[in-house]
């Protein structure tokens, strides 16, 4: 059996699929790319879209976090993330498809609109686990770099106010869920406490996440204000995380 994940190691959708994986106590191999000149690896895997993740499975192609979970559970089927039972499971998968169609484009949105305005903070992050001299190659083409992302994920100021409230609601809601109980659905760890605190990972930067996350004071100050801000409700998604993240 070979397990090989392609990811962005930045990537929020592709750490619900570390986590998944890890999680199942499952042995993989990862493939970090970069960003833009994995669009020829990714689709010679697919034939279609770009998007990571994506899994091979000893040549079985699934490509996106939900696709991929529902393949684990279904051919790896302990330790499972979607609930047994019909109700439960509904309630699961439509969390997780509200967090990854709301959450996760915001929290994207909202970061790298401060965070491309800081080239030698991003730049690191970007090229995570690739070979040193991609960090030179990101470096030299930035402006190019900035644009595109610009282009491709619609990054402006105004997306990112809408993504900072779209944010603050989804954080209101979840820490009031977790006041109350421990799950999102059911009374069990599912994919949908996975969703949710691997979305809003980067919020609280796990010291398992294959980045180099920037010291505190390095972090752009409107983050830095928010961060502090929300700290009580993004605690909320940061002890899902602690309590339930295997080691890899």
């Amino acid at each position: 059996m070979a397990l090989k994940l392609y990811q962005f190691a930045i990537s929020h959708y592709c750490e619900k699929i570390r986590w998944a994986l890890d999680y199942k106590g499952l042995n993989y191999e990862t493939v970090n790319l970069l960003p833009g000149q994995h669009v020829k690896t990714i689709r010679k895997l697919t034939g279609e879209a770009s998007s990571v993740p994506v899994l091979d499975h000893d040549g079985h192609v699934v490509q996106g976090s939900a696709a991929i979970l529902d393949y684990l559970d279904q051919t790896f089927p302990e330790h499972p993330l979607t609930p047994a039972d019909p109700d439960v499971r509904e309630q699961a998968l439509a969390w997780e498809r509200r967090l990854d169609e709301e959450a996760g484009p915001a929290i994207r949105c909202y970061s790298y609109h401060h965070f491309l305005q800081r080239p030698k903070i991003v730049v690191p992050m970007l090229a995570a686990g690739t070979p040193f001299y991609n960090r030179i190659l990101l470096s030299l083409a930035f402006s190019r770099v900035d644009e595109v992302m610009r282009q491709w994920m619609k990054i402006n100021e105004k997306t990112s106010e809408k993504s900072r409230q779209v944010m603050e609601e989804l954080l209101t809601e979840l820490a009031a869920i977790y006041a109350e109980r421990p799950f999102l659905a059911g009374d069990q760890f599912s994919r949908a406490d996975l969703t949710a605190a691997a979305l809003f990972a980067p919020m609280f930067q796990p010291a398992q996440y294959p980045v180099p996350w920037p010291k505190t004071a390095r972090i752009p100050k409107d983050i830095k204000h928010w961060l502090d801000k929300w700290q009580p409700q993004i605690r909320a998604l940061e002890k899902v995380y602690e309590d339930n993240r295997r080691p890899g």
